[in-house]
């Protein structure tokens, strides 16, 4: 099997910003696994918030080459274990790239979508929702009337989340999701909550800091909404910490390491009576056509980041008017189209 890299910087439509960092461009690094004339492709994206840089990735997933296999492909979980051995604990980005090539690269071989290889119909698919990151009051507004959507995932986090909402609320009837990434205090947010249901706020996502696990249990006992875990549950062991503290999570493919150990945390949260999501980074179609397989299986979707940049690099699943539309491509539905 070899292994190749290919690392690109994504133009954003518009600069994104939430309360850590704004950027206008993402670069993001797309692992090729080729076999027998058939290519997988995954991708991670450099993010400085949780100390993935490009280099760092490159030579991680560089180092890995010599233990590739050879003769047969091993099955997925399998190919996952043995890569996890020298990067889940420092390196789950790099290794959510070469589990998620793999995947493709194996339902390639076997010339079905994974979904369909995992019994799933996709027949009954929520939609996703599009973000609206933090900006001007005016800004968020023009970006939603530049991307009519019938669900919006609202950035928050200044000091006028409520006048952001109210101010977007008059200007279309779409259900919100909104995410506070960790600005909020216990009393902001059971506050926030009571007026958020009455703007059309399905639920509110990460409110306080990710090991505020005190005010959690405070919000989540006198929340008017829903609220739902992102940077309290990054790993596998994450989930079962969030019973009591959160009423779903969402789970990010390249925090967690990949597709492998996201299936587990599905079906964990499943079984613990949590509501589960799953979220994107700002990423090219390849990220977005690995998640969209994993739909059929979801509560809630965000997977709007290949909305968000210019994706001139690949092709899979597209998304017309929150509807995933898949790609008749097996695997993840995903292709490369542009190599450096």
């Amino acid at each position: 099997m070899e292994i190749k890299l290919h690392a690109f910087d994504l133009k954003l439509k518009h600069t994104f910003s939430i309360t850590h960092e704004s950027r206008d461009v993402q670069p993001t690094l797309i692992v090729e696994l080729c076999w027998h004339g058939k290519s997988g492709f995954g991708e991670a994206t450099e993010t400085p918030y949780y100390g993935v840089s490009m280099e760092k990735m490159i030579g991680q997933l560089t180092s890995i080459k010599g233990i590739l296999p050879t003769d047969i492909l091993p099955h997925p979980h399998d190919f996952w274990k043995l890569m996890s051995q020298h990067l889940l604990d420092d390196h789950p980005f790099a290794l959510c790239a070469i589990d998620v090539a793999y995947w493709d690269l194996w339902g390639k071989m076997h010339e079905k979508p994974l979904h369909e290889m995992w019994g799933y119909s996709t027949a009954k698919n929520i939609l996703t929702d599009y973000t609206i990151g933090m900006d001007s009051i005016e800004k968020m507004i023009e970006k939603m009337h530049e991307m009519p959507f019938p669900l919006y995932k609202i950035k928050l986090g200044t000091d006028h989340d409520l006048e952001i909402i109210e101010a977007l609320r008059k200007e279309t009837d779409a259900v919100f999701r909104v995410d506070a990434n960790t600005a909020w205090t216990p009393e902001q947010t059971i506050y926030f909550s009571t007026v958020l249901k009455d703007l059309g706020v399905e639920f509110i996502e990460q409110p306080l800091k990710a090991d505020d696990w005190t005010g959690m249990k405070k919000v989540f006992e006198q929340s008017a909404l829903p609220i739902m875990a992102d940077e309290s549950c990054i790993l596998e062991q994450d989930v079962q910490k969030c019973v009591g503290y959160f009423h779903g999570v969402n789970i990010k493919l390249m925090k967690c390491g990949g597709i492998t150990p996201a299936l587990r945390m599905i079906k964990k949260a499943k079984s613990l009576g949590l509501k589960v999501m799953v979220g994107c980074m700002t990423e090219s179609t390849i990220g977005c056509s690995a998640i969209a397989q994993l739909v059929p299986q979801l509560d809630f979707v965000d997977m709007d980041g290949c909305l968000l940049v210019d994706d001139t690099i690949s092709r899979g699943i597209r998304i017309d008017y929150g509807k995933i539309i898949y790609s008749k491509v097996a695997g993840t539905g995903a292709e490369l189209i542009k190599r450096n």
